[in-house]
């Protein structure tokens, strides 16, 4: 799909941000493990990453019905009936459920699509030999043909790629240990992530405590509850977009964003807030607007889903701006060193990379351009921010790239009064 915006530069409307997919994604890894009836509010399954996890889920042996605003899940654990496993291009789901899968004894091919297949599974092709399971995938990549049934015990992993390699053995210990078991990590990073993963099997039950996010002790189920209900949170990821767009180009409200949320993109507002946009939350109303933009600097080493929208703001702030967190980029639907440094170069931004971080120094405006999406949903909905301050219309090449999160992306900037055309590309 291409997308055509139009430059406005001046937005005043309301917005509402879908439902967390990391959270939603969690809330499907509690209600399969758990033996019970789990009840998932203000779910957001429209976005290609929740239904992934919705799918894997009853591959997995769970079973599923949707009642108003609730998905309603039934499970007795994990009892695989299909001996394949689809993660779609869900790099969360992936490295979660391939660790849940392996509590089976049955072998079991887990696969994705897409970028997926080139993204490193190196951290769990490590820990499952440990762990009693056979293994066997060519190039660290998925496909990876697995058989367990996984046996819990101490272990020590290495957390610098990815916290989603520990969320996943945490799900998987939480509802396998038979005494306390301890994960140890080194260089752990997105901690937020980990919070988020904590609060959710504490709200099933699950007794964990970890110190300082380097030892985590997971002790036996003792009072889990039989009937389960997760509340799923308005996503900061995708919000942050939407609030980028009314500090470079006018006013916006988004009425649902939770301020005392663990997820890790709820920076965004410091940042904006550093950056000189104008900030103020009234209740459930999160109002952002343009203000002077000033160049900042900021390390996105644990929200580095942030990066793609922070350079363009900073490509808009006087002065140079410094974003640091580079290493955590390679390895996402893109590569997003290269995605992002070939979009700023396309919106005529001078940037410099600098070790470990993005060096940018600011504009009035941006060029108008054409922007390649890369596959890449954080990329797609950057460009089309940017787009509001650009001389001319910025064409986004694979703009259904933003399905994977945030499919209503347009939608909601059309509802601002942005002037959008979407065809097939050529």
């Amino acid at each position: 799909m291409k997308a055509v915006i139009k430059p406005c530069f001046n937005i005043d409307g309301t917005a509402i941000a879908p439902s967390s997919k990391s959270m939603m994604q969690r809330a499907c890894a509690a209600a399969l493990l758990r033996k019970g009836t789990t009840t998932i509010h203000h779910y957001g399954v429209r976005s290609d990453d929740e239904q992934a996890a919705l799918n894997i889920i009853e591959q997995l042996g769970a079973s599923i019905s949707i009642d108003d605003d609730n998905i309603i899940v039934t499970s007795n654990g994990v009892h695989p009936n299909s001996d394949t496993i689809t993660c779609g291009e869900s790099g969360l789901s992936s490295r979660l459920f391939t660790l849940i899968a392996a509590l089976s004894d049955k072998e079991i091919t887990i696969t994705g699509n897409g970028s997926l297949l080139s993204r490193p599974m190196n951290t769990v092709l490590k820990i499952l030999p440990e762990l009693g399971v056979s293994v066997n995938a060519d190039n660290n990549t998925l496909p990876i043909t697995l058989k367990g049934p996984l046996q819990p015990k101490d272990i020590t992993i290495d957390g610098s790629l990815s916290s989603q390699f520990l969320s996943g053995l945490l799900f998987t210990y939480a509802y396998s240990v038979t005494e306390p078991t301890t994960i140890q990590v080194t260089d752990l990073k997105s901690r937020p992530y980990i919070d988020l993963t904590l609060k959710t099997l504490t709200k099933a039950g699950a007794d964990i405590t970890h110190t300082d996010y380097t030892s985590f002790t997971i002790a036996p189920f003792t009072n889990a509850p039989q009937n389960l209900l997760l509340s799923i949170e308005p996503d900061w990821s995708n919000a942050a977009p939407l609030l980028v767009a009314g500090a470079i180009a006018g006013g916006i409200t988004i009425n649902n964003l939770a301020h005392k949320s663990l997820q890790a993109d709820r920076v965004i507002m410091d940042v904006l807030t550093k950056a000189g946009a104008l900030v103020a939350v009234d209740r459930h109303r999160t109002i952002v607007s343009r203000g002077e933009l000033e160049a900042f600097s900021f390390d996105a080493t644990h929200c580095p889903d942030l990066f793609p929208i922070l350079a363009i703001l900073a490509g808009l702030c006087e002065g140079e701006s410094r974003i640091k967190g580079l290493h955590r980029l390679i390895h996402k639907e893109s590569n997003r060193v290269e995605s992002i440094t070939d979009m700023l170069m396309n919106f005529g931004v001078f940037f410099s990379v600098e070790d470990d971080e993005l060096v940018i120094e600011g504009t009035d405006i941006f060029e108008y351009a054409t922007i390649n999406a890369y596959n890449d949903h954080r990329i797609v909905m950057a460009a089309a921010i940017a787009a509001l301050r650009a001389k001319g219309a910025v064409t986004i090449v694979g703009a259904e790239a933003v399905n994977k999160s945030f499919p209503d992306f347009f939608n909601s900037l059309s509802s601002l009064g942005i002037a959008i055309e979407l065809s097939d590309d050529e």
